[in-house]
């Protein structure tokens, strides 16, 4: 954290009271460097990773000039995934909360386009999508940028990645030329420099530095005589250290759910995450590991990116990340808040190269650990919740007070008997404990919620 008040910023007032309503005080570093360029109206690259509170930087930044009395796209924020879309839209509104009859919509791919469309009828002042879904908004006439004063490229790295460039140079060839750009890239490849000479003016760079602070992480690597030994040593090492929630890192997205697979197979309470996926699925996993319903997640980089998911007990790279600001992404997802964690690495010898430039980027000197003992007799971690999806969310005017009500009003469920409650358009999902579940699917089917008879199943 930097010491400088947003009270110092030229910001609107209502914008700094609501930011003290949300307990913040002082600026990030990302934050105290890169505001007063976005304010002053230049472009801006910002070098920060996830977790270093650039979405409020660019999200002040929108939130400041936007003029809610003209019912146009103002502006346009591009991401690589639904679910930092999705993250990154309740972030603005949650900042935008002073500011009446604003309309954020957030426009992705992996859900039905028709309400989509429904709403892009009824105008929007800030759009947050992947570039695939605004590009066919935009190809049909749905979606006009004439307007549009502001354009954000959030996490431009994973997008290029994940072969969108020919999407975000599509998108760029329908916004006004006169327009400030923000782009925000964790890593500055050369394709990102190349990027940026093609889309920003004069910009302003800002890097902030590592931003997971790794001291409170213990590291261990584990040296394996063949690459067939890593599932056997993974399950060695899951059975010695885990404990409610894990992430195991993979590199590809086949290896990542045969990895899932063969843990499921032994015993464990084990989900997978990655490209291949249904968006439907995918949404699914990560309610469930979010809300403690399953004890590991399997993931590659890209679908763990951005992902609003609280530190976990222990980090678990079946293969070693390609290079250090990887590695340093992957581990940073424990040991955060203050806690301690544990990741814990495997390789062969023909990751000679990776290791080398570990060492060098993360200054360190990789010893090869000894993998503990095998015990046969040890289990599994089982969790301590369940997911129960119902038929019913936001359009039906469905709150989480009202599932709590439904499952707590005949005093044979308490509060402490539930966990997370997530809302979407047409269902939500609430966690509850795992020996209580039966009661709870009792207590949904025989009730009514608002009035009406929902139907709950067991995720």
């Amino acid at each position: 954290m930097s010491n400088t008040p947003f009270s110092s910023l030229n910001l609107p007032d209502a914008l700094v009271s609501n930011l003290t309503d949300l307990g913040y005080s002082s600026m990030t570093e990302i934050q105290a460097q890169a505001l007063p360029a976005i304010l002053a109206g230049q472009d801006v690259i910002g070098q920060a990773k996830t977790g270093s509170g650039k979405t409020a930087a660019f999200g002040l930044g929108l939130l400041a000039k936007l003029d809610v009395k003209y019912f146009r796209v103002q502006s346009l924020v591009l991401c690589p995934t639904r679910e930092l879309a999705d993250q990154v839209a309740s972030e603005l509104r949650k900042l935008a909360r002073s500011i009446h009859n604003i309309k954020i919509l957030t426009l992705c791919g992996g859900v039905p386009i028709g309400p989509q469309i429904g709403s892009l009828e009824h105008g929007a002042h800030i759009i947050v999508g992947t570039p695939g879904r605004v590009i066919d908004h935009l190809d049909k006439g749905r979606l006009n940028l004439d307007d549009l004063t502001t354009l954000v490229l959030d996490e431009a790295d994973r997008m290029l990645e994940m072969g969108f460039s020919a999407d975000l140079d599509a998108v760029i060839a329908k916004a006004p030329a006169a327009r400030q750009t923000l782009l925000f890239s964790a890593t500055y490849p050369s394709a990102i420099a190349s990027l940026s000479e093609r889309l920003l003016r004069t910009p302003v760079r800002v890097t902030v530095e590592q931003q997971h602070n790794t001291s409170s992480i213990e590291q261990r690597f584990y040296q394996l005589s063949h690459n067939n030994d890593r599932l056997q040593a993974l399950q060695t090492l899951l059975l010695s250290y885990q404990g409610q929630s894990s992430m195991v890192f993979c590199n590809t997205k086949r290896e990542t759910q045969d990895v899932a697979d063969a843990l499921a197979d032994a015993g464990f309470s084990v989900l997978a995450l990655h490209g291949d996926m249904e968006q439907k699925d995918r949404d699914q996993t990560l309610v469930q590991f979010a809300n403690g319903s399953a004890c590991i997640l399997v993931a590659t980089d890209v679908a763990a990116r951005g992902l609003d998911i609280s530190s976990v007990d222990a980090v678990f790279n079946y293969q070693l990340a390609h290079d250090a600001d990887t590695h340093t992404h992957r581990i940073g997802r424990t040991g955060r808040a203050g806690q301690t964690g544990i990741a814990l690495s495997l390789f062969t010898a023909s990751d000679a190269g990776k290791l080398v430039a570990l060492e060098d980027g993360l200054g360190i000197k990789i010893e090869p650990a000894a993998l503990p003992a095998s015990h046969s007799a040890q289990q599994p971690a089982k969790p301590q919740m369940a997911t129960l999806q119902l038929d019913g969310g936001k359009k039906h005017k469905i709150r989480a007070g009202d599932i709590v009500g439904a499952l707590t009003a005949s005093k044979q469920l308490t509060n402490d008997d539930l966990g997370k409650i997530q809302l979407h358009d047409i269902w939500s999902f609430v966690a509850v404990k795992r020996s209580k579940l039966k009661l709870a699917l009792q207590l949904l089917q025989q009730g009514k919620i608002k009035g009406k008879s929902i139907r709950a199943r067991l995720l």
